[in-house]
């Protein structure tokens, strides 16, 4: 797919700009544009601190419509009280003015430094000029991609194409995130802005995924949380849920596409799982200070909730991570992780196995070579599967090691 970009589904415009809020020369706000009124669905954070354009994201895309998207980088916006709410709704006002539409049809984001107030001359005239230059080339996606990037080091994208009978549909997708990363996504109905005021590091989650397809705003709506709960809700650096964390999915209509059957929405959600998987893999790849990507799988737990838990205890464990940093085949840090979560979880009923070498199996070690599970932990991907032998429940969920960079990248963080 590496012809595809962003702005291959028909109907799509996009435009970034540079305009003084970060302080490197790079693209720090982003228009997106739908060439009509797309059918959309949306799912934000759920911590209970959450930034100011996600109190007005929920209810502008409580209808499940909206024409576009505004976004900034470098600043979050977030805990920044009716002066936050404020400016997120200006730069919706702004971003209309330039298509030509009402505001509630403008979905806006942030992200960066949380605690500041948005220097809104440098925003407006970010907007203004983003909004000049939209366009539906591949240097137009790069233009808005590299508009959402924090401490990113590279860009994200996926991209899927769909044949539905004679017709064919496109998904694209970009994301950013590389610390803060510990998403908890839901489709949520509006709600009044409100928390604490801290102020800190933020890098939040953000991802814009388009499409072509002609699909109904509720069928929309059921085909991004299951997808959203297999991807971006599977992927955790540190496990701190962001104020601003957002997943986007517009759907423009342009082609003959239509998702109006049980056959075709299954076939589109396939589609849209493994694109949104794409991006939640780059996402650990691209962890602060990390050199590997590391995939929990747990199999045959009891329930599906004992799953989840049991893959977040292994991924959260500082030890786990440091371990996997370190190619260390220490599977005692593993198999305790599993045990001390709350889940339902035997060690004489568990198989444990890294990167394909069986190291722990019923209450017991099994004998292995150090020396070469360490040399196979030293790839770039590295599976731990822990098979609990207690039911059919199963879960994957994506992270990465723990270096001494993430530690120095965020003790002297600041956009």
């Amino acid at each position: 797919m590496s012809e595809l970009h962003l702005l291959s589904p028909k109907g799509f415009r996009a435009g970034g700009a540079y305009a003084g809020i970060k302080t490197r020369k790079v693209n720090d706000v982003g228009v997106l544009a739908c060439d009509t009124l797309a059918t959309a669905a949306a799912a934000f954070t759920t911590n209970k601190v959450f930034a100011a354009p996600i109190a007005v994201g929920r209810q502008h895309a409580a209808d499940g419509k909206l024409r576009g998207l505004v976004i900034n980088s470098g600043n979050a916006n977030a805990c920044t009280g009716k002066r936050g709410l404020q400016d997120a709704n200006e730069m919706c006002a702004l971003a209309a003015a330039q298509l030509k539409c009402k505001p509630a049809d403008i979905l806006p984001g942030s992200t960066g430094i949380i605690g500041h107030h948005l220097p809104m001359a440098k925003v407006r005239r970010g907007i203004v000029e983003a909004s000049q230059n939209l366009g539906n080339s591949s240097e137009h996606s790069i233009a808005f991609n590299d508009a959402i990037l924090t401490t990113d080091t590279r860009r994200k994208f996926a991209a899927a194409r769909l044949k539905l009978g004679k017709q064919t549909i496109t998904l694209t997708g970009i994301c950013k995130g590389a610390g803060m990363i510990g998403p908890r996504l839901a489709l949520a109905q509006a709600r009044r802005s409100g928390g604490v005021k801290p102020q800190g590091r933020h890098a939040t989650m953000l991802a814009y995924i388009l499409t072509d397809a002609q699909v109904s705003a509720p069928a929309l709506r059921k085909l991004l949380q299951p997808a959203v709960n297999k991807s971006f809700n599977s992927v955790t650096i540190d496990d701190h849920t962001s104020t601003n964390d957002t997943a986007v999915l517009l759907a423009s209509g342009a082609s003959s596409g239509k998702i109006n059957t049980i056959a075709a929405a299954k076939a589109f959600l396939e589609a849209l799982t493994e694109l949104c998987q794409s991006l939640a893999q780059q996402i650990a790849a691209d962890g602060e200070g990390a050199t590997k990507v590391v995939r929990i799988d747990v199999t045959r737990a009891k329930t599906d909730r004992d799953a989840d838990l049991i893959s977040r205890s292994i991924a959260n464990s500082p030890l786990v991570k440091c371990a996997m940093h370190g190619n260390d085949p220490n599977w005692g840090r593993i198999v305790s992780a599993a045990g001390m979560c709350g889940a339902s979880f035997d060690p004489d009923r568990a198989t444990l196995t890294l990167q394909g070498v069986e190291v722990f199996r019923r209450g017991q070690p099994v004998p292995f070579d150090p020396a070469t599970v360490s040399e196979l932990l030293a790839a770039k991907e590295v599976v731990v599967k822990l098979d609990c032998g207690h039911g059919k429940s199963s879960h994957t969920l994506w992270t990465c090691d723990l270096s001494k960079e993430y530690v120095t990248i965020n003790a002297d963080y600041h956009t």
